[in-house]
């Protein structure tokens, strides 16, 4: 009997040791959420970064899933929280925090951010950053693939035109008056080089905020519950926009495409364009002409909006699952990877703390391009984002486009965009 007694013992010995040995081996697997469509291939580095932060945690799992566009991503994410699967993380656009607090879909970043150093991490990132990742003490998403709109120009076609190659245009006066040196008209009257291409789908909204927020107007308050469309300000921006080739005849007229004016640049096509810094990596690798870039030029003073993506963390996840994705976000945005990841894609690096790295030092000294999105930061305003953030946007892009292929006049356009925008978000305004 005591024999039988022992053997038990020893059995339920082994039974809760072996037990504790799983629960040591157990590996957390996040499966993250990752936009594509962005300013380039950056899914090798991804794939680098979650292998890199493996070796770092070996009890955390990283399985990143490359979910086609911003827009695609954000519709992937929400199918799959209402489908009881959601991701446990997610890069997606700062501007979708709205939509994702009102799916009930996220966990507020700063409740799980709970040590001093968590809050120290929270309060590093540039300020900017944070007006679309913060609503009062709350903050919902991490900056980490950041961007301001920056013009490019190609400094061998401003020498041609008689222009200083290093100079790019301060203001709107200025680019008016550069691109139309810059424009070529053949015999036949076909345009062989434009000087100016501001592209008009993919991001209209986002662009436009490049005119209206140098022309010191705001499009929507910080509640997310009112736009200011049909503001005269706003208006005038528009006005401006069009002008460009129906007046100026400097621009394309039409819907001008985000995703081949890249292209339109390095191919000669087009002297300035507007994008996002994330193309910096890309025009670098692939420009065969010395460039510049500088600050969206100045109406009444300087300034762009933010754009880009933040991280989130889903609910109807385990609170292990959700301290395990924190990990990995202040892992990913410390400041030696911050800046190593901005060095490789062209984003900016979304703290004071990475551009003091020796790694960006070095960059910034190489590259000085990478510095002028960094720099306008002091002039940024927040990205256009309301509560049910698609549709309002596309009431203005469809606006937008009204005007700019002169199906509309921009004050009718932008008083219809406004219209629509009243009344989707009238069920949010208490």
């Amino acid at each position: 009997m005591r024999r039988n007694m022992i053997t038990l013992a020893a059995v339920a010995v082994a039974l809760i040791l072996s037990a504790s040995s799983a629960l040591a081996q157990k590996v957390v697997e996040l499966t993250l959420y990752y936009p594509v469509a962005v300013g380039g291939p950056v899914t090798k580095t991804i794939d680098q970064m979650a292998a890199s932060f493996e070796k770092d945690n070996p009890g955390i799992r990283i399985k990143p899933v490359y979910s086609g566009t911003y827009q695609d991503s954000i519709v992937k994410a929400l199918t799959a929280y209402k489908s009881g699967q959601p991701p446990h993380l997610a890069v997606l656009l700062s501007t979708d925090m709205f939509t994702l607090i009102d799916e009930d879909a996220i966990v507020p970043i700063s409740s799980l951010a709970n040590s001093a150093d968590d809050r120290k991490w929270l309060d590093g990132f540039y300020k900017s950053f944070m007006l679309n990742s913060r609503i009062g003490d709350k903050t919902w998403g991490a900056p980490f693939q950041r961007s301001t709109i920056v013009l490019y120009w190609n400094k061998n076609l401003f020498k041609e035109a008689g222009l200083d190659p290093e100079k790019g245009p301060a203001n709107w006066d200025e680019m008016v008056a550069f691109a139309r040196k810059l424009t070529k008209t053949e015999a036949s009257g076909n345009v062989a080089q434009w000087g100016l291409k501001i592209p008009s789908s993919g991001f209209p909204y986002w662009l436009f905020q490049g005119l209206t927020t140098p022309n010191d107007v705001v499009l929507m308050n910080e509640a997310g519950t009112e736009t200011y469309f049909d503001k005269p300000a706003v208006v005038e921006a528009l006005q401006f926009w069009v002008d460009l080739s129906a007046r100026h005849k400097v621009m394309p007229g039409g819907v001008i495409e985000w995703g081949t004016t890249p292209k339109d640049f390095l191919e000669k096509k087009v002297a300035m364009i507007w994008t996002t810094t994330g193309n910096l990596t890309n025009i670098r690798a692939n420009a065969r002409f010395p460039f510049g870039v500088t600050m969206l030029p100045a109406k009444k003073h300087r300034g762009s909006p933010t754009g880009g993506g933040n991280f989130y963390v889903f609910k109807k996840t385990s609170p292990e699952e959700q301290k395990a994705a924190l990990r990995f976000i202040k892992w990913a945005t410390a400041p030696a990877r911050a800046a190593q990841w901005s060095i490789a894609t062209g984003y900016v690096a979304v703290s004071a703390a990475a551009w003091d790295t020796p790694e960006m030092k070095k960059y910034a000294r190489e590259v000085p391009a990478a510095t002028v999105a960094r720099d306008q930061l002091q002039y940024s305003v927040a990205e256009l984002s309301t509560h049910d953030n698609q549709r309002v946007t596309k009431a203005l892009n469809d606006g937008l486009q009204a005007a700019l292929t002169g199906a509309k006049t921009p004050e009718q356009a932008m008083r219809d965009s406004q219209r629509e925008a009243q009344r989707i978000l009238r069920a949010y305004k208490r």
